[in-house]
């Protein structure tokens, strides 16, 4: 229960599971290696918010 209460608020706020990226690694390309968790949080970040190094302005 507290596994999805903590999903779901992550998604609420933009970051993706790493676990079902992961999974989704393993099922659709096994023969990549997956980012680190790190990578996978700043990836996501960058996607979030741009890769210009700045915020958004709204």
């Amino acid at each position: 229960m507290l596994r999805f209460v903590r999903e779901t608020a992550l998604l609420m706020v933009g970051q993706p599971s790493y676990r079902v990226y992961l999974a989704h690694m393993a099922e659709r390309h096994p023969g990549r290696r997956p980012m680190s968790r790190v990578e996978f949080f700043r990836d996501r970040e960058k996607m979030r918010y741009g890769g210009k190094g700045g915020g958004r302005c709204c």
